[in-house]
């Protein structure tokens, strides 16, 4: 009894985590087979997460094979720490006390949250950034309300506010929150920025479980094995048995 106790209180964390959104999550339509996707989201998600994020569990010389970087161009342009070897884990160079200090929390390393969040979760939270004065970086979320995190990837929406258009219910003129807009100050426009979001959750999907392409294809070969020696093994059955009957 004490065992399972224990059990539980160790997974507590992890279903807290893992509590879904009251919000109405969009649907992030990624694809771990396109590879450019997949460079694309590796670069934003160093040169705009790396620097509070980790992702320990992985090492920059695997990333680089399986999305199809040479390693002097993953050394050059994806590795910000000095002295960093390519077989090293992907770690930052924040320490947790700064981080502590800086954020009011650790940062947590991200290598996993994709498997824990749910890739609808990332790609909404990661477009639910709005402006709020009143919050200590400037802006809140509309799926992890007063988030603590700041909009790291502003510069490339521009400032995002609250929309509210005057629509006509129950014959009175009510003003109804219709999402999010930027102010068009950012280096992308808004098709622009959604398809840069969806390669940034494209890699932390990649990032949760690097084998999953290899695995699925792993499986139909299985699949197809059992298919083939179950078939063998009723005929094999009925020469066996032929003379019985």
């Amino acid at each position: 009894m004490k065992r399972i106790i224990v059990v539980l209180m160790t997974l507590l964390p992890c279903f807290a985590f893992a509590a879904g959104s009251s919000v109405p999550l969009d649907k992030a339509n990624y694809d771990l087979s396109d590879q450019a996707s997949l460079q694309t989201g590796a670069k934003l998600f160093m040169n705009y997460c790396s620097g509070c994020h980790s992702t320990q569990y992985q090492r920059y010389e695997r990333v680089a094979r399986d999305l199809g970087i040479p390693n002097e161009l993953m050394q050059e342009n994806l590795m910000f720490i000095k002295d960093t070897k390519i077989g090293a884990l992907m770690e930052n160079s924040m320490s947790e006390e700064l981080g502590a200090k800086w954020f009011g929390a650790t940062p947590p390393d991200l290598t996993l949250v994709a498997r824990v969040r749910g890739a609808d979760w990332l790609y909404t939270y990661l477009r639910g950034f709005y402006e709020d004065p009143s919050r200590p970086f400037g802006v809140n979320n509309t799926v992890f309300k007063d988030v603590g995190m700041p909009h790291v990837l502003q510069e490339l929406q521009g400032v995002p506010r609250k929309a509210f258009e005057t629509q006509l219910i129950d014959g009175e003129q009510k003003e109804v929150y219709v999402g999010i807009r930027a102010d068009g100050s950012g280096e992308m426009s808004s098709d622009e920025y959604d398809k840069a979001v969806l390669d940034l959750v494209n890699f932390m999907v990649y990032s949760g479980e690097p084998m999953q392409l290899e695995r699925r294809s792993m499986g139909w070969w299985v699949m197809g094995f059992l298919v083939i020696f179950t078939i063998l093994a009723v005929l094999l059955k009925k020469e066996y048995f032929r003379d019985l009957h």
